[in-house]
């Protein structure tokens, strides 16, 4: 899963339609810890007298009542990453304990730094190829182009 710092550094340059099985966080600290799943039914594993049920909800008991949704950041998964690097992807390695994304960028080839998680590879490459649409992220993402 994306780190949070990554999917904060996305927000201001990604446009995200949310649907069913998209994940975001709260950024408040009272709840930032949490990672929500956006599902029209609420489904919840009942285990009792080893027998296993699935038992379909219209919401769960603790509930926000609702949040906006540009309150929200998103946490793009693992293939919408992939697919929004579309045709700057050039291929995604392993390096030692890590992940390396190559790509095509504005300023031409590039690699990231190896990341643990694939995602984060993924982000810190989007990063590259969208800075144009946010000067902060341009100046963050120099180091990365080699």
């Amino acid at each position: 899963m994306i780190s949070r710092d990554l999917a904060s550094r996305l927000a201001p340059v990604l446009d995200w339609t949310p649907a069913n099985g998209d994940q975001f966080f709260i950024p408040r600290p009272e709840i930032s810890e949490s990672v929500f799943t956006i599902a029209d039914m609420v489904v919840e594993l009942i285990v009792r007298h080893g027998e296993e049920r699935f038992h379909f909800n219209g919401t769960v008991e603790w509930a926000l009542d609702s949040v906006e949704s540009d309150a929200v950041v998103w946490m793009p998964r693992e293939e919408q990453l992939r697919g929004l690097l579309g045709d700057a992807f050039l291929s995604l390695d392993r390096v030692g304990e890590g992940f390396v994304v190559s790509g095509a960028g504005p300023a031409g080839a590039f690699h990231t730094e190896p990341r643990p998680d694939a995602s984060d590879a993924y982000a810190e490459a989007l990063l590259v190829v969208l800075p144009e649409r946010d000067p902060a992220a341009a100046a963050a993402v120099g180091a990365l182009t080699r």
